[in-house]
């Protein structure tokens, strides 16, 4: 569940929100800095914090929209925005070899591990599911606003793309690891029949 750590400030936001969006901007930013001053009082690193950066960009930059133009059209796609921007900070994290997910997981895994390669695929797996959840998602936020369908429509498909991720991550690394064991126990055998 430390993999939903990450999007509180998305959380809070999506909560503030009904007292009007620039209060739930304002709300998302602070959220964010606190876990970002949180993380670095307990001496955690900064470096990889695609996230956790791109979280604070986006809010701060809603922040002043939302006050600014508190009745504008985009108002209405938010939550489209909100799963964009998410979108893209997984993909470009993927682009530049910094999967978001490597944060989260060095929370849970030992730093030996850190610079396995197998670590790297699988937050790369990970963040990629990540990705493509908020991209469909972000185009079927679109289509509810755009429609005018209701709000619980928007509700619904905003919980499947946390639940549906969050699935895949409690269960892919095991069997990433469980599948490299078994394809390393094979090229071992196939080595001792080599050798003998």
């Amino acid at each position: 569940m430390s993999y939903l750590r990450g999007f509180i400030p998305w959380l809070v936001f999506a909560g503030v929100s009904s007292a009007g969006w620039q209060w739930g901007a304002l709300a998302g930013l602070a959220a964010s800095a606190v876990l970002l001053i949180a993380d670095r009082a307990a001496g955690l690193s900064l470096e990889a914090r695609l996230l956790d950066y791109g979280t604070i960009v986006y809010f701060a930059g809603l922040a002043v929209l939302a006050f600014a133009r508190p009745d504008s059209g985009l108002k209405v796609y938010s939550g489209a925005l909100s799963v964009g921007w998410l979108a893209l900070i997984a993909w470009v994290s993927i682009a530049v070899q910094r999967p978001f997910t490597l944060a989260i997981a060095r929370r849970m895994a030992p730093p030996e591990v850190w610079r396995m390669p197998l670590f790297h695929r699988i937050n790369v797996v990970l963040t990629a599911a990540w990705a493509l959840s908020f991209t469909v998602t972000a185009i079927a936020q679109v289509v509810i606003a755009a429609s005018g369908m209701s709000a619980v429509f928007s509700i619904l498909v905003q919980i499947a793309a946390f639940v549906l991720p969050v699935r895949f991550t409690a269960t892919y690394p095991e069997r990433a690891r469980a599948r490299f064991r078994q394809q390393a126990g094979a090229q071992l055998d196939a080595q001792g029949g080599l050798a003998s």
